[in-house]
């Protein structure tokens, strides 16, 4: 599969080829909803808790005696049914993390990539780079690359002049090639990658 490789002016400059057993295949769409739901479960906490009748801060003490008064036996006032008492069975710490084969989550990126070339939502190019920090130096070239929504921009290694000139843009997200995920994959609709961070897809999903 081929596609065309521009430089920041939105020119193009050459052609590259991408790799059928990557950009190509048959999207598997149950294992990308399974990775999908993996990564947003591991980014749970869990750490919602709600106070149980003992370990409620109130006097241990009965309430009122046992008998003569014509109300119902009770003991201490931290039982759930009292305002101010304890939960009963409320939520509790807990782990929400899932595992996932390695074989399973590479496909699932794969899948993802394959979409967005059969889109041909993938940008590939020839180098990005900037002298300083700047909005709009960024905006300009996702508009000469004619990005008119959303974008995740892959880089090889950190560049803290790409990365801060993104920020500020609500729509654009960079990411370090090795971190790619099927999240930013399936939220942003354009991806856009130097052939630096290409060869790196390419080392990990080949």
């Amino acid at each position: 599969m081929q596609v065309e490789v521009k430089n920041v002016a939105g020119e193009t400059v050459g052609e590259v080829d991408l790799r059928e057993d990557i950009f190509g295949i048959e999207p598997n769409g149950p294992v990308m909803h399974q990775a999908l739901v993996r990564q947003l479960a591991n980014r749970r906490l869990g750490t919602h808790k709600a106070k149980s009748r003992s370990e409620v801060v109130r006097t241990k003490a009965k309430w009122y005696r046992q008998k003569g008064t014509g109300r119902a036996r009770h003991g201490s006032r931290n039982a759930p049914i009292f305002v101010g008492g304890g939960v009963a069975h409320g939520p509790r710490p807990r782990h929400y993390t899932k595992k996932m084969p390695r074989k399973m989550r590479r496909l699932a990126l794969r899948s993802a990539l394959s979409v967005k070339a059969a889109e041909e939502h993938i940008i590939v190019l020839d180098a990005i780079g900037l002298e300083a920090p700047k909005t709009r130096a960024m905006l300009d070239t996702l508009r000469n690359l004619n990005v008119e929504s959303s974008a995740v921009i892959l880089l090889p290694d950190r560049n803290e002049n790409i990365e801060r000139s993104a920020k500020n843009l609500s729509d654009v997200k960079t990411l370090r090639a090795n971190y790619l995920n099927v999240r930013d994959l399936l939220k942003y609709d354009y991806v856009i990658m130097p052939t630096d961070a290409l060869a790196v897809v390419e080392e990990i999903l080949g």
